[in-house]
């Protein structure tokens, strides 16, 4: 197979990818326990944080789209009967993202990098995964998501959250400051290509036999990242220009959760010495400006998951699912501007 031919083969898997499976989670009504938020509650907020931009994501606004592939080496079938475990090549359609809803805004170092992937072969099962480069999330429940969202709204006079709503955000949060923390010893890397990314949420991985295990997952990088370029998009384009050198690749880790570990707080990490299996490699072949029929199009929902693998009891994973639909729905029903990423081949 050549890379002409492989690359061709995944423009058309992107077509597929581009239907709306997810809305698998809470579609509509209340988002959490004992909740008073709704997905719209989440969908005004962003705009209130951020403005409104028609046709784009609400969150992770700014991106890059990706096709590639995962080659399993099939140890991932020691607790999972998804077939993208078992031994062989899946296409992959990805996104680089940074968090925060202008996609407009410059590049900074500091936010956080993610990377969507969905696994799969048109009219077969898929994975989707939404990856984050901390490592653990802020919040544990929708409600410190939102909270959050609306104390780091940027003050007009300074560019910065209003300090006295972080010190109340804080307070009322401490599982907020414990995980930032834990983020602060793992320093953000130089750009999207040496990341590790992780799902942070807890899954249960079942096997043939019925065996259900925790499992936390990560992507570990092969190479270094170039230096960010100049410019309001320094992290985009160095890691588009990186990718017309040759592919990018991670190993995929499984992290096997025991008793008494947390499932259900994503801000708490897992001891270290927790065993994990290295099932395969991710690589990324190449790196498209955002638009119709490729990655723009997906929906990186966390609850589109393979026979094999299933949520564990975090409440964020059914807000994630009902806010990314109400995203996806929107945004689909809206005029598309150019985005801030255009990558020079896709230049007119």
């Amino acid at each position: 197979m050549t890379r002409r031919s492989l690359l061709a083969g995944l423009g058309a898997v992107g077509v597929f990818f581009a239907v709306d499976v997810g809305s698998i989670g809470v579609a509509k009504g209340w988002i959490g326990r004992g909740a008073s938020l709704t997905r719209q509650s989440f969908i005004e907020g962003f705009a209130t944080v951020y403005g409104r931009h028609p046709g784009f994501r609400r969150n992770h606004a700014k991106g890059l789209a990706l096709t590639g592939y995962f080659d399993s080496n099939g140890r991932g079938a020691e607790l999972t009967t998804a077939t993208v475990f078992t031994v062989g090549r899946t296409p992959v359609v990805g996104r680089f993202s940074l968090a925060g809803g202008n996609p407009f805004g410059a590049d900074t170092p500091g936010a956080a990098r993610g990377l969507g992937l969905a696994f799969g072969f048109p009219g077969g099962e898929q994975w989707r995964t939404a990856m984050l480069n901390t490592a653990v999330f802020p919040d544990n429940s929708p409600q410190g998501f939102y909270d959050r969202l609306l104390a780091s709204k940027p003050q007009p006079d300074t560019g910065q959250p209003d300090p006295e709503a972080m010190k109340r955000f804080y307070a009322a949060h401490p599982e907020t400051v414990t995980a930032t923390a834990v983020n602060k010893q793992h320093p953000p890397t130089t750009g999207f290509a040496d990341s590790i990314f992780s799902s942070l949420n807890a899954f249960m991985f079942v096997d043939a036999a019925g065996q259900r295990t925790p499992v936390r997952w990560s992507l570990h990088p092969d190479q270094s990242a170039l230096p960010p370029g100049r410019g309001d998009n320094g992290l985009f384009d160095a890691a588009a220009r990186q990718l017309r050198s040759g592919p990018l690749s991670w190993r995929l880790l499984l992290t096997v959760g025991e008793p008494g570990d947390p499932t259900e707080d994503a801000t708490l990490p897992w001891p270290a010495e927790r065993r994990t299996i290295e099932t395969g490699t991710v690589t990324l072949v190449a790196a498209q400006t955002e638009a119709p029929g490729n990655a723009r199009d997906v929906n990186f929902d966390p609850l589109v998951l393979p026979d094999g693998i299933e949520p564990s009891g975090d409440p964020l994973l059914s807000a994630r699912s009902a806010v990314y639909a109400a995203s996806y729905r929107d945004r689909s029903g809206e005029a598309y501007s150019t985005p801030a990423v255009v990558i020079p081949a896709d230049r007119p």
